[in-house]
């Protein structure tokens, strides 16, 4: 078997140890606009924070399926925790992808090290003649960035003569970086999204991935037959997963929350009680089925990304066409069924202490992530579909 499945660690039941102190910080994070202090020692302390980090640094190695489970699970608790999780996965997948000096910079003191980061080209970087970067910019929605010593930033990067050469990552300490006060929103604030930005610091070498050789597979682990089979996926569907996995186990958390507050309701200004009434039986119905379709819907993209990771084999464009999609469309399903189950169960639900408007608010923002678009990847697969180009990179 390979190694990098062999992990002892029952993720599913770890994580289920978690709903419940989560769901007791899950306001504190909200107040905080980030997690709370409690919420990442219990995240370290679990073991699924290094799901995805390479074994050479300390991390577990596991599978797509295994962060799925997880993220999915911990968001029952906490929806922003369960968001920063998925995240800080998708970041260690990518410094699998990084050098081993790169690796050992992050991971060589301490292995359990979350790293925040916007992974899109948004700064500007000069490569120098020594092979280093100046870098410079603006970044918004940096999701737990205030957990983090590390961060990778996505940039143009230029010659010294304004050429563009590429776009990719770089890796900074967070100590590099103004960290601004700026996240106030209506969905996803326990997550501490806050913008950093900077201006000129330089960036060693070796701490810069390129982020089309990384969606196209020419980056080492592709070429390296003794590489994790892990650092084979394809990008593009890894990272939207990341971000998508969450979305589930925010819905599974409304749903538990509303039967347990529902039933035995009266609906007020009738003479029905809310549990015998047809039209909450059938919107809880619908919102069951919404959300346990969505869970398959990404069960299957895991489940076809560990294939060919472990194949060693690159993903047809019209399969990675339509995790584009399956993703946006899981995350849609989601939303429908809160809003739905938000609606009909009563004004009472309106309270900013009710999880099933924090659900709501929260699944909104999901859906509202370039990623997850649900316009953007319909589109995508149609024209995956008929055999025109995908019009996008990402993919």
């Amino acid at each position: 078997m390979d190694s990098s499945f062999s992990d002892d660690l029952d993720v599913r039941a770890a994580a289920e140890r978690l709903v419940g102190p989560l769901r007791e910080l899950a306001a504190l994070a909200e107040s905080q606009r980030r997690l709370p202090d409690e919420t990442m020692r219990l995240l370290r302390a679990s073991g699924l924070l290094t799901l995805l980090q390479p074994a050479s640094c300390g991390g577990r190695e596991m599978t797509m399926r295994a962060h799925l489970d997880a993220v999915s699970t911990v968001a029952k608790g906490c929806n922003a925790a369960a968001w920063v999780l998925g995240v800080y996965h998708a970041h260690s997948w990518m410094m699998g992808h990084m050098s081993r000096q790169a690796q050992l910079d992050v991971y060589g003191e301490n292995p359990d090290q979350p790293i925040s980061a916007v992974i899109g080209p948004r700064g500007k970087a000069v490569r120098q003649r020594d092979g280093g970067y100046v870098l410079s910019g603006f970044w918004p929605f940096c999701s737990g960035n205030a957990a983090a010593r590390w961060l990778l930033l996505g940039a143009e990067i230029f010659d010294e003569a304004g050429a563009k050469l590429d776009e990719g990552d770089l890796l900074v300490a967070t100590e590099a970086v103004e960290r601004l006060d700026d996240w106030r929103v209506a969905g996803l604030q326990g997550t501490g999204s806050n913008s950093v930005r900077c201006e000129g610091v330089r960036v060693p070498a070796h701490r810069y991935l390129s982020l089309s050789e990384l969606l196209e597979n020419p980056t080492p682990p592709y070429a390296d037959p003794v590489a994790p089979s892990l650092y084979k996926a394809q990008a593009g569907p890894v990272l939207g997963l990341c971000i998508a996995s969450a979305a589930p186990g925010m819905a599974r958390g409304a749903i538990e929350e509303f039967l347990r507050v529902v039933p035995g309701k009266r609906v007020n200004y009738t003479d029905h009680v809310s549990h015998d009434w047809t039209p909450v039986q059938a919107a809880l119905g619908e919102a069951s089925g919404e959300v346990h379709a969505a869970e398959l819907l990404l069960e299957r993209i895991a489940d076809d990304i560990d294939d060919h990771m472990r194949r060693a084999q690159k993903m047809s464009m019209r399969l990675r066409g339509r995790i584009r999609f399956e993703l946006a469309l899981a995350v849609r399903l989601c939303r429908a069924a809160v809003e739905r189950l938000y609606t009909i169960g009563g004004a009472a639900g309106l309270q900013l202490s009710s999880p099933i408007q924090r659900a709501a608010r929260n699944l909104q923002a999901v859906n509202m992530h370039g990623l997850l678009l649900y316009e953007s990847g319909a589109e995508i697969f149609g024209r995956v579909e008929l055999g025109l180009d995908p019009g996008t990179t990402v993919i």
